[in-house]
């Protein structure tokens, strides 16, 4: 049996704040009240404040100017391009792509996943794990989190290929509806069972992106962690400079 798993008090806090910077309680571009403020308000010890603070800022909802305080940004922007490593991770449909679902099952999220999902340190959540090959060879592995009574009441635990998008999936079985992204990249060395699937060699890192799917409210759906083997990748950017 699942049992529903509360998110940590900052997660709440934070969706809170979020919720009143959607309804114009916070405008954009006005300042946040204080964190002694924020602790008064809410009930809630200054650590929890900072930590919900951090959150809202690193998903974009605010910002820190020096001299001036924490603003806010407003409601997050979403680049619409459709060659996102998340875009393809979310809406893949798996019995379509080369490649195959290596495993699916319950495992312990790993700390940064747990930590967007809201679960608590050590908490299983689903995982399904597919690698994506092209011409024979593997190009991709992704491995997706679901929190436990997310998942339930889907076929995301069964073992075979989805004939759908994890994305249409969810969004069809559970009534949830998919609003934006996140995407982190980072580089890190392969675990053991990472490089065999991979085909890397020894000492070859992988570039990972850490893809986080929200609702409207923010609440995180579905984390994707998908690894690129660094020697075989390119990054590229062309933006303004007005």
């Amino acid at each position: 049996m699942a049992y529903e798993v509360p998110p940590p008090k900052y997660v709440r806090l934070a969706q809170t704040i979020q919720a009143r910077i959607e309804d114009g309680t916070y405008p954009p571009g006005e300042r946040v009240p204080s964190e002694n403020q924020l602790a008064q308000t809410f009930g809630m010890s200054r650590p929890t404040v900072v930590r919900a603070l951090e959150l809202l800022k690193r998903d974009g909802w605010l910002e820190s100017r020096q001299g001036y305080g924490t603003i806010v940004r407003g409601r997050l922007e979403v680049v619409e391009e459709k060659d996102r490593r998340g875009r393809a991770a979310l809406e893949r449909e798996e019995s379509g792509t080369p490649g195959r679902l290596v495993s699916v099952g319950e495992a312990v999220a790993p700390a940064r996943v747990a930590s967007v999902l809201g679960l608590p340190k050590r908490t299983k959540a689903l995982v399904r794990r597919f690698l994506v090959e092209e011409d024979g060879e593997p190009v991709e592995l992704v491995s997706s989190y679901f929190p436990a009574g997310l998942a339930e009441g889907t076929e995301l635990a069964d073992s075979k290929p989805l004939g759908e998008s994890t994305r249409a999936h969810l969004e069809t079985r559970k009534k949830v509806r998919f609003d934006h992204a996140t995407e982190r990249v980072s580089a890190r060395l392969p675990a053991v069972d990472e490089a065999e699937l991979l085909g890397l060699p020894d000492g070859v890192p992988v570039l990972s992106v850490l893809v986080v799917a929200c609702d409207a409210s923010g609440q995180a759906l579905q984390v994707s962690d998908v690894l690129l083997p660094a020697d075989r990748q390119e990054l590229e950017d062309a933006y303004r400079l007005t």
